[in-house]
């Protein structure tokens, strides 16, 4: 089949889906939804009392939701979900000059936050099936380059400690944590979450659901304005023990010791916090989420049966027993010739965008941007095998 018969059996298959529901085209990749929400009502709210700001009862409930929720003992909003990454790797003890293990495959913000503290990105290679952090290739490339000195894991390559890994629960698909624990405990590394696109999914092991963040050590979560929850800008940490979440929340608000009156600030912080108006918005929403995530499965299962029957694409589906939120419902181009793939995707792409049906192309690997073209890195076959099969398709609750 030439590519603009693909393209139109592609496209008229999305279309299929979008249109059954009359929805108004463009079509965008995922969009805030407050409709039927009390956003009005609580935002206005801190308008007319004037609490707008990095406090308030909304932040209170808005933290309180999220535990619900996930299920997380404790949770600390902030303003975006760089800064709950950037926050985990410091209250973990991550030092400039040290290594942090991502995948290759995520939003910039995995390495930023890394970078942001002066450490350095190491990339270890994706899971086919879930394009999260492999196992397998963690095992290998530890194995490989590390060793232990004081109950500290360093890479006999650069010399440099390894102080975290950081796998990435990718457009909602949990991770295969259990796994990766498994690798780690030889190496007493320990472990961040990046569930910023995961809100809503959970990790069956050992018969029970756990949901993604609090596996490891430290789990974040993201509410910017293209999540299923969104805050505007947002984000939070997930935490177990009482005493992290304190030491978060302190240096998150400027390290000010709690007075009435007096400004005395015993270390140095950030300015982090999630403002009362963001989080009024964000609970509103949180108020649905379930009704949210029912609409996401059923428009992931419309998509996997238009689909089904187009035997150069499939659906990407977590087939294990965990719980996915269906954030982005992704599409997999296949075939051998590796060659023809990104002329296949950005051809689709183009067709989609003329039509007004915005699809989105998977990140760039992270490895190959300028600024971390020189970082560390493992075997990244199947990153690169991967690259150019991705598409996003459109996910908004609302299509159903």
């Amino acid at each position: 089949m030439n590519k603009i018969d693909l393209n139109y059996r592609i496209f008229n298959a999305i279309k299929d889906v979008v249109d059954s529901r009359k929805v108004i085209r463009p079509v965008h990749l995922h969009e805030p939804y407050f409709k039927g929400t009390n956003a009005w009502k609580y935002v206005k709210d801190c308008i007319d009392t004037g609490w707008v700001s990095s406090s308030g009862k909304w932040v209170d409930l808005f933290e309180e939701k999220i535990c619900e929720i996930t299920g997380s003992p404790y949770a600390v909003s902030v303003s975006n979900g760089t800064v709950a990454l950037r926050l985990a790797l410091y209250v973990l003890g991550v030092k400039p000059g040290e290594e942090v293990i991502i995948p290759p495959l995520s939003f910039v913000a995995t390495a930023n936050a890394v970078s942001h503290l002066g450490a350095n990105p190491h990339f270890v290679d994706i899971d086919k099936n879930n394009l999260g952090l492999c196992h397998r290739s963690l095992k290998e490339r530890l194995e490989k380059i590390g060793v232990k000195k004081g109950g500290l894991t360093f890479n006999i390559e650069t010399g440099k400690r390894i102080a975290a890994v950081i796998p990435v629960h990718v457009f909602g698909m949990p991770a295969n944590i259990p796994e990766i624990l498994k690798v780690l405990e030889k190496w007493d590394i320990p472990i961040i979450e990046d569930a910023a696109e995961a809100l809503g999914s959970f990790i069956n092991h050992k018969k029970e659901n756990c949901h993604c963040g609090l596996m490891g050590d430290l789990g974040i979560i993201s509410f910017n304005g293209n999540k299923i929850i969104t805050t505007g800008g947002g984000g939070a940490l997930l935490v177990k023990k009482k005493s992290i979440a304190e030491k978060i929340r302190h240096i998150s608000t400027t390290a000010k010791i709690p007075h009435l009156w007096d400004y005395d600030h015993d270390e140095i912080g950030w300015n982090d916090r999630l403002p009362n108006l963001n989080a009024a918005l964000g609970y509103a929403q949180l108020e649905d989420f379930q009704s949210r995530l029912q609409k996401k499965s059923l428009l992931s299962e419309n998509y996997y049966k238009v689909f089904k029957n187009i035997k150069e694409v499939e659906l990407v589906r977590d087939n294990s027993k965990n719980i996915c939120n269906y954030w982005l419902s992704t599409l997999r181009l296949l075939g051998k010739n590796g060659s023809l793939l990104r002329e296949r995707r950005d051809s689709l792409l183009d067709f989609s965008y003329a039509n007004k049906i915005f699809l989105r192309p998977a990140w760039k690997p992270l490895h190959l941007l300028p600024m971390y073209k020189d970082a560390p890195k493992g075997r990244l076959d199947v990153i690169k095998d991967q690259e150019f099969r991705l598409i996003n398709l459109p996910s908004s609750p609302q299509i159903i």
